[in-house]
């Protein structure tokens, strides 16, 4: 599932509520430094060491202030989120830092009430820009969904992006993240996929311990997934996985 316009919705998000879309990527593709086998987008097929044509920021600022100012003060009250999502991993735009702040401007004039949120499988927090604008973000949620490397690989199968990189620079980023993981179980190309097993999950544990984020969301599959023979997990076993970040002192949630 591509998302076709650079704004879109708003559509009821069950982590957000009502969300308003922005997407800064090309709208009929997906581009990505990630590969995930769960990914609602399907399988990437562009190497973002390509030269691909982006939204440009201007026209992104000019599209969402035409969709806020064109709609009454009543509608953008009831907008939750205004969420940098889409077709891919947000952070891959080398104008991300300035798209930031033009959202963040636009949100305070027209719908205050409403939290600017990011999804964001972390990979580009190597650079300062990204790190600094996502720090300005009230709901920075950040992707780790393995406690291993060789979890991490099978899981999101990353273009370039390090395993020990990544969880250094969340750890960094600390107590303003929000980690978002999605558990599943599975097999894949061969592999037995599983990060609610011990071996996977105490490792996880313990990096979430350590970066001591501002709270984690568990998730499971919600849509059709481009790998097939994933498995689904259900509420009530998600919070038996919840329980062990709780004892952690980590506020936690589940959908």
């Amino acid at each position: 599932m591509l998302f076709e316009d650079m704004v879109f919705g708003p559509i009821h998000s069950r982590r957000l509520g009502t969300s308003l879309g922005v997407n800064v990527l090309p709208t009929e593709k997906k581009y990505c430094s990630f590969n995930c086998i769960y990914c609602e987008c399907g399988w990437n097929e562009i190497d973002t060491r390509d030269n691909v044509p982006l939204n440009d920021r201007k026209d992104i600022r000019a599209a969402l202030e035409k969709r806020l100012s064109s709609s009454s003060a009543e509608e953008n009250a009831k907008i939750d989120s205004i969420t940098f999502s889409g077709n891919g991993e947000p952070t891959l735009h080398p104008e991300i830092s300035g798209i930031v702040d033009d959202v963040l401007s636009l949100r305070n004039r027209y719908c205050p009430q409403a939290k600017v949120t990011i999804l964001s499988n972390s990979t580009f927090l190597v650079r300062d820009d990204v790190f600094s604008a996502l720090q300005k973000i009230d709901n920075p949620i950040l992707k780790l969904d393995a406690g291993t490397e060789r979890m991490f690989n099978l899981i999101n199968k990353p273009v370039s992006a390090k395993f020990e990189t990544v969880v250094e620079r969340l750890k960094a980023f600390g107590s303003k993240c929000i980690i978002q993981t999605l558990l599943l179980r599975g097999e894949n190309d061969g592999h037995k996929i599983d990060n609610t097993c011990e071996e996977e999950f105490v490792p996880w544990l313990e990096i979430v311990k350590s970066i001591n984020p501002r709270s984690v969301m568990l998730y499971s599959i919600d849509r059709v997934t481009p790998a097939k023979n994933l498995e689904k997990l259900l509420i009530p076993e998600l919070e038996k996985y919840a329980d062990r970040v709780r004892a952690l002192g980590i506020e936690t949630k589940t959908y």
